[in-house]
């Protein structure tokens, strides 16, 4: 690979200046195991906006704030005036990193951080 995806993804940061707190918005495999253990599916955003939506948004928060409640994100996003398409994108691009850290294979066939091998 060219570069480690998650170099390469920014994470989002929230600027609340209500109260004068930051908010770093991005996913781990944790986070996404938090999300999916409650029935969250990356392809119902588009199904279910209304519900989906801001829960994907809450989900943002679990990695760095997670004792930022759905009610506290679904705020700020009614106070951002609501999920922007460019939002949406990144906050899906951030979703795929840890998925992209599964992959253990280089574009060159080598395995990375081998420590342990598999014979089959």
């Amino acid at each position: 690979m060219e570069k480690d995806l998650k170099e390469r993804i920014r994470p989002v940061i929230i600027h609340d200046t209500k109260e004068n707190r930051d908010y770093t918005l991005e996913f781990s495999r944790d986070s996404i195991k938090f999300a999916e253990g409650r029935g969250f599916r990356i392809a119902d955003v588009d199904n279910y906006p209304m519900t989906k939506v801001p829960e994907f948004f809450w989900y943002a928060f679990r990695m760095h704030h997670p004792s930022v409640s759905l009610a506290k994100a679904e705020e700020l996003l009614d106070r951002m005036g609501g999920m922007t398409e460019a939002l949406a994108q990144r906050l899906g691009e951030l979703w795929a990193v840890p998925f992209n850290a599964l992959a253990s294979e280089q574009d060159d066939g080598e395995v990375k951080n081998a420590t342990v091998t598999v014979e089959l």
